[in-house]
């Protein structure tokens, strides 16, 4: 009798130093934005004169697809495009059925200001993409224009969150920087506005990003503070999160009407847990 044969199992996947795994993969597609918001990218230094990529610095289609295909060797298998502003690459839904294709890639999202939303949503959907998350900071059109570095476009990004509905591009995810004394006191809009609409509001704190948004801890809203004003006027309870390393606290509406979520980036930070790497564009 012969003896069975052993088949070896396949090595683990890599760790960091850390020993984190490696799970989602974050791809700026574009260095470019159509807005110019003070917390992100402030018009005083990204001026009329800001020496952007060219066309012909930024990786092609085929290096990107090349490198989630390496990333995904080492574990990754949700892929997130992100900007910039991702909807500003041409033909960027050929590139999601590029990476669509990527055996083990299991989730593909994008991340958006929501200005070009309406016009691209179908294709994106045809091409791949899974889901969608649109940043809106408020419903009020001042406030919007404002954050948004003084562009005006809440109605078109609106209208853009409908046609990802209807493409079917969900779960459907509003981002919302929230400072204090700029747009806290439009923060429970947001959630009259989406609740039972199957859409989630998520609220971030306000954070530094790259030492150029002259942040200060005292324009930081807290998420349990925001939490506790939003349970005031509708309850909730707190859910279990979707998997490790899920950076957002969700709460379910004890009505029924959805859940909403909190990043707690600056008060309660989530790096020791993180399982996602960044390619720039």
């Amino acid at each position: 009798m012969s003896e069975p044969k052993i088949i070896p199992l396949p090595p683990p996947p890599p760790r960091d130093r850390l020993h984190r795994p490696l799970h989602d993969l974050r791809i700026s597609v574009m260095d470019r934005c159509n807005f110019r918001c003070p917390y992100c990218m402030p018009r005083e230094t990204f001026h009329e004169h800001y020496q952007f990529l060219k066309p012909t610095q930024r990786l092609s289609f085929e290096e990107i697809t090349r490198l989630t295909r390496l990333f995904v060797e080492l574990g990754v298998s949700k892929v997130r495009l992100t900007g910039g502003e991702p909807l500003l690459r041409p033909n960027l839904s050929d590139l999601i059925a590029e990476l669509s294709g990527i055996d083990g890639v299991q989730d593909i999202a994008l991340t958006t200001n929501g200005m070009l939303l309406e016009k691209y949503a179908t294709e994106l959907k045809a091409g791949g993409l899974n889901r969608i998350t649109v940043s809106l900071d408020s419903l009020d059109e001042a406030v919007f224009a404002q954050l948004s570095g003084g562009f005006r476009g809440r109605d078109q990004v609106l209208a853009g969150i409908r046609a990802a509905t209807d493409a079917g591009l969900t779960p459907i995810k509003i981002n919302a920087v929230i400072q204090r004394g700029v747009n806290d006191h439009t923060a429970l809009e947001l959630v009259e506005h989406f609740r039972g609409s199957g859409i989630i509001v998520r609220f971030i704190e306000y954070m530094d990003v790259g030492t150029r948004n002259h942040w200060q801890m005292e324009r930081v809203v807290p998420s349990r503070e925001l939490l506790a004003r939003i349970a005031e006027r509708w309850p909730v309870q707190a859910l279990r999160g979707n998997y490790h390393g899920e950076v957002a606290e969700r709460y379910a509406f004890d009505d029924g009407a959805g859940e909403i979520g909190f990043i707690s980036s600056v008060t309660q930070a989530f790096c020791g847990s993180c399982t996602r790497a960044r390619l720039s564009s």
